[in-house]
């Protein structure tokens, strides 16, 4: 086990990366009338939506890509002989088929070109744009949601682990809940110990000491403590939507993939498929009138970088799940990668507000006006056109 001093000063020193540390995770309850279903992953350390869903059609994609795969010939599975899915998310392909997996491709927050983990999901969560300084962001969208539903009340609003999420912050009142966890240190934060302490011989060797556990031990714990917690937050989040509550929302880090992003994104991946079976598994028949939104606070960079990883960026990807949705097809617009497409000429260009998923969801699940999504829980929202990815 890792020394407790060892993990606060690493902890102190991780800068962007800590936003997106895969020890943190949190979640959220609200109840609300009828029985339409609303869970909301946030996905902490900025998801690489062009590897989760690839746009192999677009020939610039392996272009711009050596070291990552791209498309069914590097493993991935076709869906539309455009898009390829990922292969750690293989276990969600019955969902595509069945029409309960859908995606949108190139959509973002309102949030620009600084490329913060922190102000990132803050604005995630917050529901705003950059135009709302940080100490106005007081409450997070789910809770605005709440205050503008008739007869919602609010049950409960937890929080698990050590950090908070914003999401359902505000008036509503809130608890805290710790499962029994097994925080064992995973890949991802044994490579940020390595990277912070590589010029400190000392914490160097300790860090490297307290991450040998040897060789299929250490995989195994990777693999199946993370998997397990994230199966467990599902598994706790369906009872509780099989009982009074109606909108839920919990996180899953470890996407932040500098480096050796086919094993960080792989994990990653395989933690949110198994959560999203459990959900499946947990709810029964009430899967069916159930919508999951999985999403980041931004995107990666379209070019990989020189350690096999890729950087920060704007646009991304968000995933569409449940019985609810009119899944087995990617919605919105392609902006394509060739010259003068990018954004920033480095990033993928974000053509839709996010946000508009979750107002549309929101309007169509719980009949929510489209003056108070745009003005009260999503200040300064364009809904646009419907997409109509619900049933």
């Amino acid at each position: 086990m890792i020394n407790r001093r060892l993990f606060l000063r690493g902890s102190a020193l991780l800068g962007c990366s800590l936003a997106a540390h895969p020890l943190m995770s949190s979640m959220t309850f609200a109840s609300a009338p009828g029985e339409n279903r609303l869970v909301v992953i946030i996905l902490r350390g900025a998801m690489d939506g062009l590897d989760v869903l690839q746009p192999y059609g677009d020939p610039m994609l392996a272009k711009l890509r050596s070291t990552i795969s791209v498309g069914p010939g590097q493993g991935a599975t076709d869906l539309d002989g455009f898009y390829a899915l990922h292969s750690d998310l293989a276990m969600l392909m019955p969902l595509w088929q069945a029409g309960q997996l859908a995606f949108a491709q190139a959509v973002s927050t309102p949030y620009r070109d600084k490329r913060s983990h922190f102000d990132g999901q803050d604005v995630l969560e917050a529901g705003t744009g950059n135009d709302v300084p940080n100490f106005q962001r007081t409450g997070g969208w789910l809770n605005r949601l709440l205050q503008v539903m008739p007869n919602a009340v609010s049950e409960t609003a937890y929080s698990v682990g050590i950090d908070e999420m914003r999401i359902l912050s505000g008036q509503a009142r809130s608890k805290s809940w710790a499962p029994e966890a097994d925080l064992t240190l995973s890949a991802q934060g044994q490579l940020l110990l390595e990277q912070i302490y590589h010029d400190d011989p000392l914490f160097r060797d300790a860090a490297q000491d307290a991450g040998e556990l040897g060789g299929q031990e250490m995989l195994d714990l990777d693999a199946k403590g993370p998997t397990r917690e994230a199966q467990g937050l599902a598994r706790f989040a369906a009872d509780r939507l099989n009982g009074e509550t109606r909108i839920a929302a919990f996180s899953l880090a470890g996407w932040d993939s500098h480096a050796r992003q086919p094993a960080v994104i792989g994990r990653a991946l395989k933690r949110l498929g198994d959560s999203i079976i459990a959900l499946r598994d947990g709810l029964g028949p009430n899967w069916e009138k159930t919508t999951v939104l999985a999403m980041t606070e931004f995107g990666r960079t379209v070019r990989e970088n020189g350690s096999g990883g890729t950087d920060h960026g704007t646009a991304g990807a968000l995933l569409m799940a449940g019985g609810a949705i009119k899944g087995g097809r990617v919605y919105g617009d392609w902006p394509g990668l060739g010259e003068g497409q990018l954004y920033a000429d480095r990033d993928l260009m974000p053509l839709r507000d996010i946000r508009a998923y979750s107002a549309w969801a929101m309007r169509n699940l719980f009949a929510i006006e489209g003056g108070a999504l745009e003005s009260t829980i999503f200040p300064g929202l364009d809904l646009g056109a419907d997409p109509r990815f619900l049933a």
